[in-house]
């Protein structure tokens, strides 16, 4: 017996790192009930699979909050905009915050320094624990002794408590979470970025406070009670700095997702009788009437009852021309109405609606977690832990070489503060989301990080014919005239075929009616399964349909050609009068796209439930050269299956509710705007717009997202991997290089911003 499972999306507060994310993800998948976990650093979410038989959301609201960090259950009846706007307002108060955090900070560390240096030179043997600082110190010391000469002439006494009053502000203001988050999690027994900064700068306090409050203590024992509270207010300072920079990035990252929520009108102008009265959006029930003006946004999703005017879908599909709408026609919130006003009937609210899908999915792709993460997360689990153990290591060489503890305790604090699990962290999800966020720009919804990097090692693209290759309606494609006039044949073929439910018949009054031809009376119509139909028009009895019927009537009807085409006979008071080719034209762009795979090295097949004449005539005039026709659905898997068993990584482009299972089947389904909604829940990508072309510009995204993904998870390895060893020490004996706590600080900061600014350059890409 299958057993069900519920999924819920648990907003979780207190992550800053790729440590933070592994705890809470490591806490969750050891929750009895739980199928599956992804925790996203970036979203602040955990998207959780669980059997509700086992546990509740309420449980895994503890199990999380039982790690150190904040978790509470998703607000009721919220839509995914209503989400998507609240997370948006949440990273920006975030930003706001750390920007005053640090620039407060910032300013109190250039106090601290200059309050400083009249304590230089207080004790003989004295030295700051940051080689920069002391530097830096002593260079500006003669200029601020002349334009502050009083300050050098306070008792040293005070501006060594004044110091420590300044610090334990900005500690206990500014840093303070540092030190909250790192004690919650000693508390449960983890480690993260929090941890390395308040052990850090924690140390570098506790010594600077007792050098302060008991100097002749470490007088008595040779040593300077030196305070260091300069290093301490600056290396805050500039960790704030760089997690107000990354905090800023984060915001760009979800730029995409921010701007089609901020498409969503708040009002609209309702139908009440003879007046339009402006209410809110959530007041609007479905079967309401809403006025759209010229140039306004439409609200809802709905249906067009009075009016006509040009509609500008681009937000959504990316397609740049404007739609033509009227009585009958579908809208979407959100799109913008052109020059004609439009009454609309109300029928996609709220989280029914297309756009609050939209968001949803989005919302989804940039919470998963890409395979190539994992990699990521299993050093992140184990990184803190061993930084601290390699401090502790530093101090230890440093003091039993040198014998000072100044350089011991710099060395030390430098390899705590430089250590940044948050590159590591960043590096995967932030490229997932600016490049899902671009895709939907394009017109391409991405469902994941997964399917992102699936989509990236794609070497073959199966596309289904009808509907996809093709337009997926068939069209009157040529007219030959044996006697008469091409209009009068054509009037007269659409008026019996106007009484017939055939989709060729639908076709041929379509092209009737498309070149403003009037259709005629029908008598005596009869519809000949298989064959065509009869009827008199007027005075004139017509026949219309294949050469079979033409035969049964004593008339001989010409062969017209092959190809991809039905040739559909006319004969008028029982003469050949002509004859009509009826198509399901190629895509204006197909051959553009099979080229353009072609140029990514991709092999491009084609399946079709065709007669093989009619599918291989489609190819070859698309350029597909791997043809397989009169195939079923199960076919159509079967042959997705044999691709995949010869080692290929197999994309399946399609659009109807026959392709839902090739596209299940497929490594990647790609789903057509056009097709069905089963085929569109099957597939792992979907194109908003009729676009083949917007199949090659997939892959290209998703392999340059990889690329960069690439580079980030190399140089955040790099990066610490480098700077540890560097802040270590190991470079002083050789070249007398000892790296600055403070240095480390800023360069810690400015990992991580590299690494957001790198996915950033996604959104420069082009279609």
């Amino acid at each position: 017996m299958a057993t069900s499972h519920d999924t819920v999306s648990l907003p979780v507060g207190g992550m800053t790192c790729a440590a933070c994310q592994a705890n809470v993800q490591r806490a969750l998948e050891r929750t009895a009930g739980v199928k599956s976990a992804s925790v996203s650093l970036m979203m602040h979410r955990a998207s959780i699979e669980f059997d509700p038989c086992v546990t509740s959301a309420e449980a895994l609201v503890e199990a999380i909050e039982n790690t150190g960090y904040e978790a509470s259950l998703p607000a009721p009846h919220e839509s995914a905009l209503e989400e998507q706007e609240a997370h948006d307002q949440e990273q920006r108060r975030e930003f706001v915050a750390l920007k005053r955090k640090a620039l407060g900070s910032l300013l109190a560390g250039v106090v601290a320094m200059a309050v400083s240096m009249p304590l230089m030179g207080v004790h003989t043997a004295h030295t700051t624990i940051d080689p920069l600082m002391h530097g830096a110190m002593a260079l500006l010391s003669p200029p601020l002794r002349r334009g502050i000469p009083w300050l050098f002439a306070v008792d040293p006494v005070v501006l060594s408590y004044g110091l420590l009053a300044l610090t334990l502000v900005v500690m206990g203001a500014a840093g303070r979470h540092f030190y909250v988050r790192a004690w919650l999690s000693a508390r449960h027994g983890t480690t993260d970025m929090n941890t390395l900064i308040a052990v850090g700068t924690g140390a570098s306090f506790a010594y600077s406070f007792a050098a302060t409050v008991a100097p002749g203590f470490f007088l008595a024992r040779g040593v300077a009670p030196d305070a260091y509270y300069e290093a301490v207010v600056f290396i805050i300072a500039l960790v704030l700095t760089g997690n107000a920079l990354e905090a800023r990035a984060k915001v760009e990252t979800t730029s995409a997702l921010r701007a089609l929520v901020g498409l969503q009108p708040k009002t609209a102008g309702l139908v009440r009788g003879d007046e339009v009265v402006e209410v809110p959006l959530g007041s609007l029930r479905k079967g309401d009437c809403v006025r759209v003006r010229p140039g306004e946004r439409v609200p809802v999703d709905g249906e067009v009852v009075d009016g006509r005017s040009q509609v500008d879908e681009s937000m959504l599909t990316g397609e740049p021309l404007s739609i033509a709408k009227g009585p009958g026609d579908r809208v979407i919130g959100a799109t913008l109405n052109g020059t004609g006003s439009l009454t609309v009937r109300a029928m996609g609210l709220g989280e029914a609606s297309v756009l609050a899908g939209i968001v949803r999915l989005m919302r989804e792709a940039q919470s998963s977690r890409a395979p190539v993460q994992r990699l990521a997360d299993r050093v992140s689990a184990l990184f803190v832990p061993a930084v601290v153990f390699l401090s502790v290591v530093t101090f230890a060489v440093w003091w039993a070489t040198s014998g000072s503890a100044v350089r011991a305790f710099s060395a030390a604090i430098a390899v705590l503060i430089i250590a940044c699990p948050c590159a590591m962290g960043l590096a995967v999800p932030t490229a997932v989301m600016v490049a899902t966020g671009k895709g939907a720009e394009l017109g391409i919804l991405i469902k994941g990080g997964e399917a992102l990097e699936r989509l990236a090692s794609i070497d073959t693209v199966v596309f289904d014919k009808t509907g996809t290759v093709t337009e997926g309606h068939p069209t009157v494609t040529e007219v030959q005239i044996v006697r008469g006039e091409e209009g009068v044949l054509l009037a007269k073929v659409a008026s019996v075929e106007s009484c017939s439910e055939h989709p060729l018949g639908a076709a041929l009054v379509a092209a009737a009616r498309a070149r403003g031809l009037t259709l005629e009376a029908v008598t005596g119509f009869e519809a000949r399964p298989g064959l065509g139909v009869v009827g008199q028009v007027g005075s004139k009895s017509v026949v219309v349909g294949n050469a079979e019927l033409m035969k049964s009537v004593g008339v001989q009807a010409v062969p017209s050609g092959g190809g991809a085409k039905t040739w559909v006979w006319v004969a008028i008071e029982g003469q050949l009068a002509g004859a009509l080719a009826i198509a399901d034209p190629l895509r204006a762009e197909a051959k553009e796209a099979v080229e353009a795979l072609g140029a990514l090295g991709v092999s491009v097949h084609m399946l079709s439930g065709d007669a093989p004449e009619t599918a291989l005539a489609v190819a070859a005039e698309a350029g597909i050269h791997n043809v397989r026709a009169g195939v079923l659905p199960e076919g159509k898997v079967r042959e997705i299956e044999r691709l995949k068993a010869e080692g290929r990584h197999v994309a399946m482009v399609g659009d109807g509710i026959n392709d839902a299972p090739a596209l299940a089947r497929a490594d990647i389904g790609i789903a057509m705007g056009t097709g069905t909604d089963i085929a569109m829940e099957a597939s792992d990508v979907a194109l908003l717009r009729s676009d083949l072309r917007a199949v090659a510009t997939a892959l290209r995204l998703a392999r340059k997202t990889m690329q960069v993904t690439r580079q980030n998870l190399f140089w955040a390895f790099a990066y610490n991997v480098v700077s540890i060893p560097v802040a270590a020490g190991v470079l002083y004996p050789f070249a007398g290089v000892l790296l600055s706590p403070v240095l480390a600080s800023a360069a810690m900061a400015l990992s991580s911003v590299s690494v957001v600014s790198n996915s950033l350059r996604l959104r420069r890409f082009g279609a």
